[in-house]
């Protein structure tokens, strides 16, 4: 009769165990999550400080992270404002399964790991913003204008006579400075020929006097700037134009390599 008692007992404390060991199995303690935003971003978990991922060039990036009750991400990039993100989260719908499983044990052990909690998003946009915006006025949009703006109409618009810092260097000096404008509309804003600016250093306040430009196609004209000096290989950079007239400003520098003989 005592052995069946004990036998009992030890039987019915395994089968407490296991089921309170199998209750916590439903909720896993990390989690697969994906971000978007600006490539090179890095992340980086504020609790520990330790970096969890980087944007990868195609503007994604995925990382297990151990799940918590709350999760808050750093972003930070060079040229960019750093800014703090936190994961949302809700109930893992199996942490209730713990209720027919292992009763309170089960819900006390997932509610103290964190692993009763989900993260709520499969996709966290992280984008940062360029830091130069904190220092930039706010642009007044161009009314919508009802008429046609062409190359042979350009209608002298706000975009046209926007006035812009200009300001090119190089290493070394002495670079002579070329221009030309690359329009995705040709009918609305023609492409132009190089036309030589100066050398470099370059610094002076104009306008891009762009015929048929405005706040609406800005964003699919490009300014392309060449630096050209002998015995050094010529160097290019393009410049949105609706990003530089937010920025009020159009500037670049240019390490300039030496021509290698073959």
């Amino acid at each position: 009769m005592i052995h069946t008692k004990l036998r009992f007992l030890a039987i019915t404390g395994i089968c407490a165990l296991f089921m309170t060991s199998c209750a916590t199995l439903f909720t896993k303690s990390s989690q697969d999550v994906e971000f978007k935003g600006i490539p090179g971003t890095v992340l980086i978990n504020k609790k520990n400080n330790q970096p969890i991922t980087e944007i990868k060039p195609n503007g994604f990036a995925e990382a297990k992270l151990k799940k918590q009750k709350k999760m808050t991400i750093l972003a930070t990039k060079e040229g960019y404002k750093n800014k703090e993100f936190v994961l949302p989260t809700k109930i893992e719908g199996a942490f209730w399964g713990n209720i027919l499983l292992g009763g309170l044990p089960g819900m006390a052990i997932d509610l103290a790991t964190g692993r009763m909690n989900k993260y709520a998003t499969k996709i966290m946009d992280v984008t940062l913003v360029p830091s130069s915006e904190s220092v930039v006025e706010p642009q007044v949009e161009v009314p919508f204008r009802p008429e046609t703006v062409s190359r042979e109409n350009p209608g002298a618009t706000d975009a046209e006579k926007a006035i812009l810092r200009w300001y090119f260097d190089s290493d070394p000096r002495g670079a002579r400075i070329f221009w030309r404008v690359i329009s995705n509309v040709p009918s609305e804003v023609k492409n132009t020929n190089e036309a030589y600016l100066t050398t470099t250093p370059l610094e002076e306040t104009r306008s891009f006097n762009i015929p048929g430009l405005n706040m609406y196609n800005a964003n699919d004209v490009t300014i392309e700037i060449k630096v050209s000096k002998r015995g050094y290989e010529d160097q290019i950079k393009r410049f949105n134009v609706r990003q530089a007239i937010d920025q009020q400003e159009i500037s670049g520098f240019f390490e300039l390599v030496p021509k290698t003989n073959n």
